[in-house]
């Protein structure tokens, strides 16, 4: 897959098979879509396109709204990439562009820019100045600069639409395997490891602080999940416990990772967690010892789930 940003850095003049959207999550529902893509640019002999926006339009058009995000740019490149798209057209969306006329996008970046022969949509899709053109409008234009609009029905989208929002609510319930079903592989986390306040280690539980740099990124509901990573090629389970650190006294939200038959310093290292379940929810202890006691029996929870389901 060629990634190309902004629009106007993509040349081809094969002629393309598009789809626009933010796809975020790239879940089970957005690659059913994009396989379609392929397929039809595959049998017409075109290229596949997605056309994508960054930073999400809501970040710029609705800036008061702490708007979290299923994917990174990054991530959602991956899980791209493995779907056989042929090409990535990032655009930055900012004021400027939210203005652009409906003909407007659709001559200069469709059709002058994209060489689009197909477009590929949902029937509720609207674009231009203030969204107000629609896939009929869409339609017309395709006669006007010779491509045609294939519409994804209403039951199709609205598996979409319901695939996103179950995924962001299950996260924040820290229902991981409805958010996992659903995108068709294991939420996941990245960044660096970072030094932490040790106090881990002092219990006999050394922990990989994880730092995620995009703060858009959806972190899960605060609590103890038991995840997986490759370390140096190699895979890893681990206890990952997303919260304050209360029992400690702890106010700002930090995410540790305590890995099963594991022991390496990882500081300074990037680190890729895939969460698999949910173990409890953030608890506040009376002591350490108390602490120390509910993490063993997170690592039995851990043991015991892991032969029964790995």
């Amino acid at each position: 897959m060629k990634e190309h940003s902004p629009s106007s850095a993509f040349k081809n003049e094969k002629g393309t098979v598009v789809t626009i959207g933010t796809f975020d999550g790239v879940h089970i529902g957005h690659q059913a879509i994009i396989k379609r893509v392929v397929e039809a640019a595959r049998k017409n002999d075109l290229e596949s396109v997605l056309l994508t926006f960054f930073p999400h339009p809501r970040m710029v058009l609705q800036k008061e709204i702490d708007i979290k995000l299923l994917n990174t740019l990054s991530e959602k490149k991956e899980h791209l990439t493995q779907l056989g798209l042929d090409h990535l057209v990032i655009h930055p969306f900012t004021q400027e562009f939210s203005r652009l006329t409906a003909v407007e996008y659709v001559r200069d970046i469709l059709v002058n820019q994209l060489k689009v022969k197909k477009v590929i949509i949902g029937y509720d899709h609207r674009f231009g100045r203030n969204r107000t053109a629609t896939i009929e409008d869409l339609r017309e234009f395709g006669k006007t600069y010779s491509f045609a609009v294939e519409e994804i029905s209403a039951q199709e989208l609205d598996e979409v639409a319901i695939s996103s929002t179950k995924i962001r609510k299950a996260l924040e319930m820290g229902d991981i395997e409805t958010a996992n079903s659903f995108l068709g592989y294991r939420y996941t986390l990245k960044g660096h490891v970072e030094s932490g306040k040790q106090i881990g280690k002092t219990m006999g539980y050394p922990t990989a602080n994880l730092k995620v740099e995009e703060s858009y990124k959806l972190i899960p509901k605060n609590g103890v999940y038991l995840t997986h990573a490759k370390i140096d090629g190699k895979p890893y389970y681990g206890l990952t416990s997303i919260g304050t650190n209360p029992t400690v006294g702890g106010k700002n939200t930090t995410i540790e990772t305590f890995f099963l038959d594991f022991d390496a310093d990882l500081y300074g290292s990037q680190l890729t967690l895939e969460f698999i379940t949910h173990i409890r929810d953030e608890d506040t202890f009376e002591s350490l010892t108390q602490l120390k006691e509910a993490i063993q029996k997170d690592e039995t929870f851990a043991r015991i789930f892991l032969k029964e389901h790995e």
